[in-house]
């Protein structure tokens, strides 16, 4: 291969970490960002911490299931837990934006989801 040399996929080489080895957190950024998302920090932030900003009973029936634009969307396996969501909207949201360090969704979506919305009947 006279003059030839290998560059990562999308990448020239040209660039000043071009040919560096990136972390996982690094590419999850990067990829996040390309396709408009949230900070991959703050999402990770909102999945490792949401059962301590609900509580175990909610989030053994509730999970995220994405972060976008601001907004936080929630499964839920029943009606009275997307209830119960919507009345702690403003509690979780705070508690999520003191584990992140700065506000993490300006509000909730809730999203019923019979047999499989929370953990219980996901697996």
């Amino acid at each position: 291969m006279s003059g030839s040399t290998w560059h990562p996929a999308g990448g020239s080489g040209d660039a000043p970490d071009g040919d560096q080895p990136r972390t996982v957190g690094e590419s999850l950024q990067r990829i996040s960002r390309s396709l408009g998302g949230t900070d991959a920090g703050v999402v990770g932030t909102v999945f490792a911490h949401w059962e301590e900003a609900v509580g175990a009973a909610i989030a053994d029936h509730a999970k995220p299931l994405s972060l976008r634009d601001g907004v936080l969307v929630v499964g839920v396996g029943e009606p009275a837990w997307a209830t119960q969501l919507r009345f702690l909207e403003r509690q979780i949201l705070e508690r999520l934006r003191d584990a992140a360090g700065r506000e993490v969704a300006t509000r909730i979506e809730v999203r019923v989801r019979p047999s499989g919305g929370g953990r219980r009947g996901s697996g």
